[in-house]
Order: C-alpha cells, then sequence, then structure tokens
C-alpha cells in the first residue's frame, strides 16, 4: 500500500474571491468621498470656529453674569459700613454653639461669612496693591478658619469647636487692625 505524498514544490490552495458576508454587492457605484456624519460635524464646527466673526473668538467676557465676589453696584463705603455688623453676627454664633443648637449655628454662620466675604473683598479689591497680599493672607486665614469651624460644629466636635473659634475670632481682630 502505497501513500502519495503531496509535493511540496507547489501549494494547493486556491484563494476565496467572495465577496465577504457584510459587503453587499451593489449596482450603483460607490462615491469617490464618502462624507459620514462625524466629518460633516466636524467641518461645520470648524468653519464656524474659524470664520471671520468676531463673536466666537472675541477676548472680552460677557456682559450678562458677574462671577466676582464683589456685590453688583457695593461701593467700598457700603462695604466699609456692612463688614462690621456681619463680623458682629458671625461672632454671635458663639451663643448658639454654647446652647448646643449646631445646627442653627452651621446656618447662621454660613449666611454671616458668605455676607463678610463679600464685603471684606470688596475692601480688598479698592486698596493699594502694597496692602493687598497682607489683607489677602488674613482674608484666607479667616475664611480658612470659618470652613474649619464649620466641618468642626458639624462634627460636634466641642473642643475643636472653641479652637477653630478662637482662631476664627483672632483673624477678624487682625482684619480690622488694617482696615
Amino acid at each position: 500500500m502505497g501513500v502519495t505524498q503531496p509535493s511540496l514544490s507547489r501549494p494547493k490552495f486556491q484563494p476565496n474571491l467572495s465577496p465577504l458576508p457584510l459587503q453587499r454587492p451593489t449596482d450603483h457605484p460607490r462615491p469617490l468621498v464618502s462624507v459620514t456624519r462625524r466629518l460633516a460635524l466636524s467641518f461645520s464646527l470648524s468653519s464656524l470656529v474659524f470664520s471671520s466673526s468676531p463673536a466666537i473668538l472675541r477676548p472680552e467676557p460677557a456682559k450678562a453674569f458677574d462671577f466676582g465676589f464683589v456685590k453688583p453696584g457695593q461701593t467700598v463705603e457700603d462695604a466699609v459700613g456692612a463688614v462690621r455688623g456681619h463680623a458682629r453676627s458671625l461672632l454671635a454664633v458663639k451663643l448658639l454653639l454654647e446652647s448646643g443648637s449646631w445646627e442653627d449655628a452651621q446656618r447662621e454662620m454660613r449666611k454671616s461669612s458668605a455676607l463678610l466675604k463679600q464685603d471684606i473683598y470688596t475692601i480688598i479689591q479698592s486698596r493699594p496693591g502694597g496692602e493687598r497680599p497682607k489683607l489677602r493672607k488674613l482674608y484666607s486665614d479667616l475664611f480658612n478658619g470659618v470652613s474649619r469651624l464649620d466641618y468642626a460644629t458639624r462634627e460636634r466636635d466641642g473642643p475643636r469647636v472653641w479652637q477653630c473659634y478662637e482662631e476664627m475670632s483672632a483673624a477678624l481682630k487682625d482684619i480690622f487692625s488694617l482696615i
């Protein structure tokens, strides 16, 4: 019984020339340029951005909203007049903390600190450039202390609350010495 061995000189395979299963033969020829949705969207956006219209690339900010810390229409005199009242209401949180009404203390502290923050920022912006860094440092110390007091109040940590309250009142005294 003789077994025939295939010849190694020529392989015996034939290429499959049938279309792939996802390719269906069509009667109409394929266009030279295929425009997809992604290509059309990128073209329209790039033509909008690079057009000669200055409305998109204008350097000045929008005038609809003012996202600064300064109240619209607030003068420096208004801020100086209001800052003491807001500071007193921030220090009045001590009575709420002593009575143990933690949520009320947090609510009042957040309200008065937000108003005080706007007033002090207005005052800092009105000062000459040489005085601003010291005031900004004290401003940062004060409101970081207010945040720490808020967290301590939330956790109802009595000793830390009083430590943060003392730091906050000391920062307020330092700010008032410069204002």
